[in-house]
């Protein structure tokens, strides 16, 4: 019983402590500004992301101009992440995938959506593929920048 509560209480603590660390959508842009060019790659991704799911949802509940802000978003800050990871050398592979991920999950977004939508979500996604291409040149290029 005793190593029940224990356990429990361990547990809980976990969650509380991850949700703690869960930092706004806000949070995150402000400390992208002030951050080394190692921690703006991850907090990038982690922008982009966060409005790739924004803008599904927008586009879901009938908001497009500001999905498509979302969507600008996305291309920002994806682009500022390949530019960090591209000064440092490091993450370069992540940074890689991420984009990857994203610019499927824009294409499963583009397939929902009305013809008239699609434009914007399309260029993203030729974007995000562009950035992609651009990294694994980096990575495996003959002559890496």
């Amino acid at each position: 019983m005793r190593n029940s509560l224990i356990l429990g209480i361990t547990l809980l603590a976990a969650v509380t402590g991850a949700l703690a660390k869960e930092l706004s959508l806000e949070e995150l842009k402000a400390r992208v500004e002030h951050a080394k060019p190692d921690e703006r790659t991850s907090l990038c991704i982690q922008i982009a992301e966060r409005q790739v799911e924004a803008s599904n949802k927008l586009y879901t509940d009938g908001k497009t101009a500001e999905a498509e802000a979302a969507i600008h978003d996305v291309i920002s800050y994806a682009q500022q992440a390949s530019e960090s990871a591209g000064q440092t050398g490091h993450h370069l592979k992540n940074t890689e995938i991420a984009m990857r991920k994203m610019s499927h999950r824009l294409s499963d977004i583009k397939r929902t959506l009305p013809f008239e939508d699609q434009a914007s979500v399309q260029s993203a996604v030729e974007t995000l593929d562009k950035i992609r291409t651009d990294l694994l040149s980096r990575m495996f290029g003959k002559n890496p920048r």
